[in-house]
């Protein structure tokens, strides 16, 4: 263990250097534009998996951006690990409230600024990492693979088809995952869970052509206002979410799980200052932990129509548009819950107006064993590292390939983030903390050395 250490230390300016390259890339998969970025990550992604010492990379086509596998193979008696990341990124806008270059990663205050600093080019590196300093100290416990995909941003649309063609490529033990957070470096923690996601867009439509609003305001519905109006009835007055039939199969968190969120460290005045509010705001009777990781929610992600541009334009807009996700918990369906929501503006359209209400993508939530051997190797990995034991919490956020590698692979999946929920995650000005890129690529060899050693 003190031959990691001492080589990480020997390399660690080289480690750095090599993840702020691959964030020079604008891997957005959302986005056709950057279909040749996409190509160029995960070739980056591959040759530097086999300068890790992977015995093969490959990089598998898809009906949309490639998919990188890799492997290191050591004992075939030995434990197999599987590693998930992505190397897609979000889109950066908006680019002016950027502080630098999206793709052009700044180090400031021993942060990296940069889109996919943390989500999840950051994170999925550290794994590499770790692999390169556990083969070339001669101490890999383990055999690794990995798929670091391309699609995880978009709902990750072509993974399914290539897991369910790939069991036997893909055969482990265990799947280890570095997409979620930690409450803090003082306080360590790991995600026992994460949200499932139900994500739409709706289209209203009034007049066929946008009008003059002196002309004909107050004589046509506005699809803008109309619009507003509908979203608004999505709450009720204790903002709990009236769509019928949304609640029906939530798996309401235990009077003894609330109590051990209740123990994580949580200041509300650092919470709202970082956020700069002067109030926060959710579904009555729950605390903040509780709202963003054992409640589901519905959030408008993005609404629009008329004129947006500089300065005035007096129109009434033919069509008005909103982009909307929900998160969801244990035992809700996210094919369910999109047919509710969809029906729901559907049913609702006022008079005068048509609504249009359409898929993206969604994905399913899931929950890890807490008395698995997996997540034992992860809980004493970290406090090898951190010098305490990890607070077990609730993720808010979603990645949406968990339930299907556990329904393909019958995995099950341990996550390790390192990453913080103020690192601006999709935001402006997105960040990783070095101490956390090197506190990563230390703490995950302990994991393999565990997990080897008891199973």
């Amino acid at each position: 263990m003190q031959a990691w250490k001492d080589y990480q230390e020997q390399h660690k300016d080289r480690f750095l250097n090599e993840l702020l390259d691959l964030l020079r890339i604008p891997s957005v998969s959302a986005r056709s534009e950057h279909k040749e970025d996409m190509l160029r990550c995960a070739d980056a992604v591959k040759q530097r998996l086999l300068e890790a010492g992977a015995d093969k990379a490959e990089i598998y086509p898809t009906a949309g951006h490639p998919i990188v596998y890799a492997e290191k193979n050591v004992d075939p008696s030995k434990p197999t690990i599987l590693v998930y990341g992505h190397y897609d990124v979000q889109p950066p806008d908006p680019l002016e409230l950027w502080h630098s270059g999206p793709f052009e990663p700044v180090i400031k205050d021993g942060k990296i600024f940069a889109r996919g600093s943390c989500d999840d080019k950051g994170q999925f590196y550290m794994h590499v990492k770790a692999l390169e300093t556990l083969v070339n100290t001669g101490e890999l416990p383990a055999n690794v693979k990995f798929i670091i995909e391309g699609e995880e941003e978009i709902g990750s649309p072509n993974l399914a088809t290539f897991v369910k063609a790939n069991k036997e490529l893909l055969k482990a033990d265990v799947i280890l995952i570095s997409d979620t957070s930690m409450l803090s470096m003082e306080n360590p923690s790991i995600d026992i869970g994460v949200r499932g996601l139900s994500y739409i867009e709706v289209e209203v439509t009034g007049p066929n052509r946008d009008l003059h609003s002196g002309v004909y305001g107050g004589a046509v519905a506005n699809p803008a206002t109309m619009l507003a109006k509908m979203i608004a009835s999505c709450h009720d007055e204790n903002n709990h979410i009236t769509i019928p039939g949304f609640y029906d199969d939530v798996v309401e968190a235990t009077p003894e799980e609330r109590a051990k969120m209740a123990q994580a460290p949580y200041d509300e005045e650092e919470y709202k200052k970082d956020l700069g509010v002067d109030s926060l705001w959710g579904e009555k009777g729950y605390t903040t932990n509780e709202r963003t990781g054992t409640r589901p929610t519905l959030e408008v992600n993005g609404i629009w129509g008329g004129y947006t541009g500089e300065g005035a334009k007096t129109v009434l807009p033919s069509k008005a548009y909103a982009k909307i996700s929900c998160r969801l918990v244990p035992n809700q369906s996210s094919a369910k819950i999109t047919e509710k929501v969809l029906n729901y503006f559907k049913s609702i359209a006022p008079a005068g107006v048509t609504v249009k209400a359409e898929e993206h993508h969604g994905g399913e939530p899931y929950m890890t064993p807490i008395d698995s051997d997996a997540y034992k190797a992860a809980e004493k990995a970290i406090n090898a590292t951190f010098g305490k034991d990890p607070i077990p919490v609730r993720g808010g956020g979603s990645i949406p390939i968990c339930s299907l590698f556990e329904k393909e692979l019958g995995l099950k999946i341990v996550f390790m983030g390192f990453g913080l929920d103020s690192d601006n995650l999709h935001s402006p000005n997105e960040k990783f903390d070095v101490f956390n890129f090197y506190k990563g690529i230390e703490t995950i060899p302990y994991f393999h050395k565990f997990y080897a050693e008891m199973k």
